[in-house]
């Protein structure tokens, strides 16, 4: 077993890794900016180092502090949480280069499944179904015409390079097709430093679909189960659940065991999710993401499958606790992203939080790093918390979930809980009858 975790990583994730290092007896080391001197997850590692000022790319971005703060506490492995450097290959290369282990894939499947278009090529090579559209870049107008002709309008040009929505523009026939490719290539260009897009066919009314799986390296890999990402704002999640409404068993475990499969033929090491696009009963392979995701805890929740325990054991060499046949779904599992937001307009509310009391009882979890007291600073994601509810059936679940809201209590600033209070009134939310489009349509007519 590992013997001291660096935290690459700050607010709820930071805390959240601590906790599970803290289980296994590892001594911890917290890296913070200045501007976290007084995060809960500094206050309680066993060593801490600032690395820099408030800026991401200055302190949390920056490789070379945080590889000398290894050093200099002695540091044997690295948990990078999710975002900033979690999959970065080159991060993961010079760590492994000074004999410090990184906690997640190797550099090569963080590259593969970090570029669009290999990653897709990929995912159709393992078996894992992908959407119809081009085989790489497109490379210009001509190109992209006869592509859309091909494979039917309405198309999506993508940002091979891409991630949170930029550089994705739908066009809905050949007139639109020129001023969306043009438009793609300048916002991936200014977010990513790559103009290079790819076209997919657009699915109309589809699920956002994702299986969480985990690989030891050694061509041993497990499913997890599915998560329902669907209700997304700007195409970034805001409410996640586990199983989804609009899976069977069968479903569930025909597309489960296909991306275990695949991970098996990867030799793939560590935690990773594979996302789909869910439409009429067909899987289309959007991305793989090589890292823990911020949605974990519903499937802790349905399984008891400490992922971030196991994501540590995986880089010791203790390969997977679990086979397949081991993992157990139980009952139904809801997260909600509490934001430091307007829940109307979504305006970063930065602040010090005055009261704090989160919700508690039965089958309520809260992830999250804040405390009475606290001020959100205004240089990063407006994260406060996780709200996870467990029930035996998703009722259970809906109704859990309304009591802990209605108990959750954060003053001094603005936060997303009356969205969640609203979203419960609603009968399509009832039904589990929603896609990715749903939530902005409902913003819209609010």
């Amino acid at each position: 077993m590992l013997s001291k975790i660096l935290i690459a990583n700050r607010g709820e994730i930071a805390l959240r890794v601590l906790r599970a290092c803290k289980e296994l007896g590892i001594s911890t080391v917290a890296v913070h900016s200045s501007a976290d001197a007084d995060a809960m997850h500094v206050r309680l590692a066993d060593e801490s180092v600032c690395i820099g000022p408030p800026a991401s790319r200055d302190s949390y971005l920056n490789i070379h502090q945080i590889v000398a703060a290894c050093e200099i506490t002695g540091s044997d492995a690295v948990h990078p949480g999710y975002g900033f450097l979690s999959e970065n290959a080159k991060f993961a290369e010079i760590l492994e280069a000074h004999g410090i282990t990184f906690i997640g894939p190797t550099a090569e499947h963080i590259q593969v499944m970090g570029d669009k278009i290999t990653a897709k090529k990929t995912a159709e090579e393992l078996g894992i179904p992908v959407v119809p559209g081009s085989e790489g870049e497109v490379s210009d107008e001509r190109e992209a015409v006869r592509i859309a002709s091909e494979i039917g309008y309405p198309v999506i040009i993508k940002a091979t390079a891409g991630g949170g929505g930029r550089g994705m523009k739908v066009a809905n026939n050949e007139s639109e097709l020129a001023i969306a490719l043009a438009t793609a290539r300048t916002e991936a260009g200014a977010a990513f430093g790559n103009e290079s897009v790819y076209i997919e066919k657009y699915l109309g009314k589809p699920r956002h679909i994702e299986i969480q799986v985990m690989g030891d390296g050694m061509g041993n890999a497990i499913h997890l189960g599915e998560r329902d990402c669907s209700l997304q704002r700007r195409h970034q999640k805001v409410w996640e659940e586990a199983n989804s409404p609009a899976l069977n068993e069968h479903q569930r475990q025909e597309i489960g065991m296909i991306c275990a499969n695949a991970m098996k033929k990867l030799k793939y090491r560590g935690a990773g999710t594979i996302e789909f696009l869910y439409e009429n009963g067909g899987f289309y392979f959007i991305e793989m993401n090589t890292r823990l995701q911020v949605e974990h805890p519903v499937t802790e929740a349905i399984t008891g499958i400490d992922l971030v325990n196991e994501q540590i054991r995986i880089a010791s060499g203790g390969g997977l606790s679990v086979s397949q046949e081991d993992v157990r779904f139980n009952g139904h599992a809801i997260e909600c992203r509490i934001n430091a937001e307007d829940a109307r307009t979504f305006t970063p509310s930065p602040g010090r939080i005055t009261h704090y009391h989160p919700p508690g009882g039965l089958g309520v979890r809260v992830d999250s790093g804040v405390y009475q007291g606290y001020s959100i600073p205004p240089y990063y994601d407006s994260l406060i918390g996780k709200l996870i509810v467990h029930g035996r059936t998703r009722v259970e679940c809906m109704m859990r979930l309304r009591r802990a809201l209605g108990e959750f209590v954060i003053d001094g600033i603005n936060t997303t809980i009356p969205l969640f209070m609203d979203l419960l009134d609603n009968q399509d939310i009832a039904n589990g009858d929603y896609d990715i489009h749903w939530l902005e349509k409902y913003l819209d007519v609010k």
